[in-house]
């Protein structure tokens, strides 16, 4: 299939869920062609209030890059398998709670903070390390200009913009989920497929 097949394909948008993932996508899509460059795709994605890792990122590009195009990702492939992520709560934005918790694990003598070397150390040399600039984004969010400490409680309050009702998209997607008509009943299905087979004995 050729670039111009591909941009011909029509891409349609069943439910709010998908036009929100649409709309987010087409904000990349400066061709107008319903294709994207995968560098977008961690910032489309996050844009919707997902957050995944950078390796997570890596494994939605894996699912969705275009062989044929490489580099690039048609709506069709996105839409529906970002669909299908949020409708699981994948990479879903963790509570304040479980992030309360965490941070209070680092600080075994609930100082109620942590130093800015400290905590510099564990975001670059531990698990996913930061690269310095968002290490640097982080910090000019966290860090007390008065105490150049990190008093966590009041980050965590600082990162916890919630938003409310379907301008989450998670709860979108449960509404979506709650709307879609239930599957016919065994009943239903084995006599459509009597009456069917029927039919078909009658021609």
């Amino acid at each position: 299939m050729d670039d111009n097949e591909e941009d011909d394909i029509p891409v349609p948008i069943n439910n709010d869920l998908e036009r929100r993932i649409a709309d987010a996508f087409e904000v990349f899509d400066h061709a107008g062609n319903k294709n994207v460059d995968i560098r977008e795709i961690g910032t489309i994605i996050r844009g919707l209030g997902c957050c995944p890792t950078e390796a997570e990122i890596q494994e939605i590009i894996v699912g969705v890059e275009n062989p044929e195009t490489p580099g690039s990702v048609h709506l069709s492939k996105f839409l529906p398998y970002v669909s299908q992520l949020i409708t699981e709560h994948k990479y879903e934005p963790a509570s304040p709670e479980t992030l309360l918790e965490a941070f209070r694990t680092l600080d075994p003598e609930q100082h109620g903070f942590l130093t800015k070397d400290y905590i510099s150390t564990l975001m670059t040399q531990d698990g996913e390390p930061f690269n310095q600039d968002e290490l640097d984004e982080m910090l000019e969010i966290a860090i007390d200009p008065h105490t150049h400490t990190i008093p966590y409680e009041y980050y965590i309050n600082q990162l916890m913009y919630e938003p409310e009702g379907e301008k989450n998209v998670y709860n979108l997607a449960d509404r979506v989920e709650r709307e879609k008509p239930p599957p016919p009943a065994a009943s239903t299905r084995r006599l459509s497929e009597y009456l069917k087979m029927a039919e078909e004995l009658a021609n």
